[in-house]
């Protein structure tokens, strides 16, 4: 897979770049904001963490 970073500061450039991409979504084209991908990174980071439950962590919460 292929990785291409686009910065774009104007907010009405992005929504036409964005559209023009939406056509190859159906070819297999997968859009990402660089913070969907630095999230989705910190989520993998936990998969071989320790589990907790949903208990535990409400308790531990503060």
């Amino acid at each position: 897979m292929q990785t291409l970073t686009i910065n774009i500061q104007n907010e009405t450039l992005m929504e036409k770049v964005l559209w023009m991409l939406e056509y190859f979504k159906n070819d297999g084209l997968e859009i990402s904001s660089k913070e969907d991908v630095k999230d989705l990174k910190l989520l993998k980071a936990t998969r071989d963490e320790e589990k907790v439950s949903f208990e535990s962590y409400l308790k531990n919460e503060n």
